[in-house]
């Protein structure tokens, strides 16, 4: 089949690359002359683990190109994905879908013949039928059809989850509709993956509601996490004695600094604005953001509280400031929070990050950058563990302790236990979550 894809951000690019993967000819297209450049160089302008040497073999099997002529790419296509992005919109919380609405008049006036639109943005409810009118209208010949066909990609995992996923949902109209979505899938349908065809409105919805809900679980257990503190249980112990019913599930119950990324923050005030929208409001949801801002600001007196109650003069070393491990998204981090109210307090911050730099020059300004956990920590304060890396999995907490100026760790996604820490010579400790007798004295 050919397949166009417009827009090469995060889901566009990845699921053009896989669709070429499964056999189809893709074309993926983009505005941004740059990143097209880069593309054809055969750079990959984002950082997900494979996706350098996936996309080169299938350019060089000639199933995958690139290129800004959006007209001549959906010429003939069989299947043409929107794939741009719908941030929340400053005021109200809402997504902004007016990329995606401009992309679907521009596919409309370049169709030459029957193509399946499919949305594969993440919309509210009742875009996609916007989506239908904005080209009936556009072009009242053309001969389509709209289909709605949310990703569920995880950062850091995204080509496994393409090729392995948990379910593919495909909200179609009508039967070719379907047919076509089929052929597209076929590499999975033949491996027997679940293949969920639905009305429109209920394929908007399922994306909502699954990250709305795994939201959810993040912020429930760091609610439990704070509780936890007070009354002496290890979270570490509570997660686990909890994920093993299988009612519950051990997956999305670490405790830590607040969830981020591209997905849920945006994503849970989207749904939150829906449901006010419909008056219908979403209690619950709306409870989880006021809860994660909360949960953020938590992790910030967690650290005054290690820095004897003030961060001036403080030399304090982050490691870690993407939202997540595996990933160089920097988009609502935890970090984005933390690190300025450090650097507003007086502290001098020292930053590493195996992939965090590239954005993180821009979104955090004042701080030392460095790509050494151990030269970052020389004569530091405070060591503040903010993402999870398999780098930082494995230090030498003795070599880390004995280079600092006073040896205090705050460990905020519970990798490391407070025994471990004191054994290293740490005298202050502290994570999520955590026992408060835990906790070293000096």
């Amino acid at each position: 089949m050919r397949i166009t894809m417009i827009g090469t951000g995060y889901v566009g690019l990845v699921s053009g690359v896989c669709f070429s993967d499964f056999g189809h000819d893709v074309i993926c297209v983009d505005k941004d002359p740059r990143k097209i450049e880069k593309l054809n160089r055969g750079e990959v302008p984002i950082y997900e683990p494979g996706l350098d040497a996936l996309m080169a073999r299938n350019v060089e099997a000639g199933r995958l190109s690139f290129t800004t002529d959006l007209a001549s790419a959906v010429d003939g296509a069989d299947a043409v994905f929107i794939a741009v992005g719908t941030p929340t919109r400053r005021g109200d919380g809402y997504a902004d879908i007016s990329h995606v609405m401009a992309a679907a008049e521009e596919v409309a006036k370049a169709l030459t013949r029957y193509a399946v639109i499919v949305t594969k943005s993440t919309v509210p409810v009742g875009t996609n039928r916007k989506v239908r009118q904005v080209i009936s209208e556009a072009r009242p010949d053309a001969e389509f059809d709209v289909a709605s066909n949310p990703e569920f990609l995880r950062e850091g995992a995204a080509i496994d989850d393409f090729m392995r996923p948990d379910r593919v949902v495909m909200g179609v109209q009508s039967e070719r509709a379907a047919e076509v979505m089929a052929e597209v899938y076929r590499p999975l349908y033949l491996r027997d993956f679940p293949i969920i065809a639905t009305d429109l409105e209920s394929a908007e919805m399922i994306k909502y509601a699954a990250n709305a809900f795994l939201a959810t679980k993040i912020t429930f257990i760091n609610e439990i996490a704070a509780l936890c503190e007070r009354v002496g249980a290890d979270v570490k112990e509570v997660s686990k004695g909890i994920g093993l019913d299988g009612r519950i599930g051990k997956k999305f119950l670490h405790a830590g600094p607040g969830y981020g990324g591209s997905c849920f923050p945006k994503d849970t005030q989207a749904l939150a604005r829906i449901g006010q929208e419909h008056a219908v409001p979403q209690s619950i949801v709306e409870t989880v953001i006021r809860v994660n801002d909360a949960v953020k600001l938590r992790m910030i007196e967690k650290l005054r509280n290690l820095c004897d109650g003030t961060f001036n003069n403080k030399t304090i070393a982050i490691l870690g400031v993407t939202f997540k491990p595996n990933t160089d998204d920097m988009r609502d981090a935890p970090s984005l929070t933390i690190v300025p109210a450090l650097l507003g307090g007086g502290a001098k911050v020292r930053v590493v990050d195996p992939q965090g730099r590239r954005e993180g020059e821009r979104l955090l300004p004042g701080v030392t950058w460095s790509d050494d956990p151990y030269k970052v920590a020389s004569s530091a304060d405070l060591v503040v563990i903010l993402t999870e890396w398999n780098e930082f999995r494995a230090l030498d907490l003795k070599k880390l302790a004995a280079g600092m100026s006073s040896a205090r760790l705050a460990d905020l996604r519970n990798i490391y236990s407070a025994d471990s820490a004191r054994a290293a010579g740490f005298v202050l400790y502290d994570c999520v979550g955590g026992k408060a007798t835990l906790s070293t004295q000096r």
